[in-house]
């Protein structure tokens, strides 16, 4: 299909292109910047005035609950939510289960997921066996299957031999570990340390649970040279280290969640089980301190931290309650209203949901490197088309992924995707 998207806003952040023209579509690939070829015929035109015209989103941390959590969410319905929020590629995590440790269960997961026509789906392989800890997964043979780096979702490891060998055999071939900064025995509470979660009675988790990880991870970089992505820094000592570790040439990239970079502690309230999250929300300080890190880019990418939770596993008492929250339809008006709130450019705003990310994967992404996240004539044609001037509330039932639960609900927060295309085929459009 040949398809003229019109009139609109094209805002590239890779490039910096910003200016109102026409984008042209034929056999998935972008045919036309700027203006259409002469002899273009489009089957089809989509009038984007008033609208921005950006690359797909590229979302770092979603959970698809497939295999093994399908009560909590599945790929047709979390998919559906991906297309529905902008975001045409997404990596997930290897927590599935039965873990993704073999070269099979990738394909499988890739297989079906591509059938669905929707999101591009990159997956993370378990860096250990069953994510114990104790052995090293065959990195090479993952790679081949389809995955872009290794990591152990949110299981810490115990071992700190174990980590440095991960590290060397990673860095031996040039593949990237992605590791979520977490002390395996001071991150076991429910809520961040501080005033509220002693009043509230309950476990603490320590800003110390997070750097001590990042102290230890660092101190193995200065001698594998090992590329790490730090997956959902939540503390404003944490970024610290961070900037350091940047400072010192390491190979490190960050990330943050929607979560953390809008919401404190103080917004559990009265034990309200939407807020248990992981990372636990901390003081408005840690959040003043990751906002001012992703604008300045010491944390590269803003990521959703997908994690779709089932009614039964949400309604518990706040410290049994599954930790997660709904979030892949929530990333591109979040970005945006931290754009706004805080007096951040758009350009920073809709680059960390979009090249950067696309930039932590790298090579990882093969073919796909030179044009996702990012607008190129030739490049395959992931586009998101949005409203930045229509404001919608986040309502549970309107919610497209099976998990309903984010403590988001009720904002009215700007920016509605009219449509989204993922290889030239419209994945979703608004009515």
């Amino acid at each position: 299909m040949k398809i003229l998207i019109q009139n609109g806003r094209v805002i590239d952040p890779a490039s910096g292109l910003d200016q109102i023209c026409d984008v042209a579509v034929a056999a998935g690939r972008i045919v036309g910047l700027g203006r259409a070829p002469a002899d273009f015929a489009p089957t089809r035109t989509i009038d984007a005035s008033g609208c921005i015209v950006l690359p797909g989103l590229v979302d770092l941390a979603a959970r698809l609950r497939e295999p093994g959590h399908e009560h909590e969410g599945m790929l047709e319905s979390e998919m559906a939510a991906a297309v529905a929020g902008g975001v045409t590629s997404l990596v997930c995590p290897p927590d599935t289960d039965p873990v993704l440790d073999e070269p099979g269960l990738v394909e499988m997961l890739k297989f079906r997921a591509e059938k669905l026509h929707q999101s591009r789906l990159f997956p993370l392989g378990a860096l250990t066996r069953g994510l114990a800890g104790e052995v090293l997964t065959e990195m090479a043979e993952l790679t081949e299957s389809g995955c872009v780096g290794f990591g152990q979702a949110e299981v810490p490891l115990a071992s700190t031999q174990v980590l440095q060998r991960a590290l060397q055999y990673a860095a031996t071939y040039g593949y990237t570990v992605w590791l979520r900064p977490q002390e395996m025995h001071l991150g076991k509470g429910v809520a961040a340390s501080g005033p509220l979660a002693t009043r509230l009675g309950l476990s603490g988790v320590p800003v110390a649970a997070e750097t001590i990880a990042l102290h230890t991870i660092f101190e193995l970089l200065k001698t594998t040279g090992t590329r790490v992505h730090l997956c959902r820094i939540s503390s404003a000592a944490g970024v610290e280290l961070v900037r350091r570790a940047k400072a010192d040439g390491l190979k490190v990239t960050a990330d943050v969640s929607i979560n953390s970079l809008h919401l404190t502690d103080v917004d559990i309230g009265f034990f309200d089980s939407r807020a248990r999250l992981s990372p636990p929300l901390r003081q408005q300080r840690d959040r003043d301190a990751l906002s001012a890190a992703l604008a300045d880019g010491t944390i590269d990418v803003l990521v959703s931290d997908h994690n779709p939770v089932d009614e039964d596993a949400k309604t518990l008492p706040f410290a049994e309650a599954e930790p997660g929250a709904t979030g892949l339809e929530l990333l591109l008006s979040l970005a945006l209203k931290w754009s706004q709130d805080q007096g951040v450019p758009l350009q920073r705003a809709l680059a960390a949901i979009t090249a950067e990310p696309a930039r932590v994967l790298g090579t990882a992404l093969g073919t796909l490197q030179a044009s996702v996240g990012q607008l190129v004539e030739g490049g395959v044609a992931d586009l998101c088309v949005f409203d930045p001037q229509a404001a919608w509330t986040v309502q549970a039932d309107a919610l497209r992924s099976q998990g309903k639960h984010t403590p988001f609900s009720g904002y009215e927060l700007p920016g509605c995707v009219r449509a989204t295309l993922v290889g030239g085929h419209v994945a979703f459009e608004r009515a």
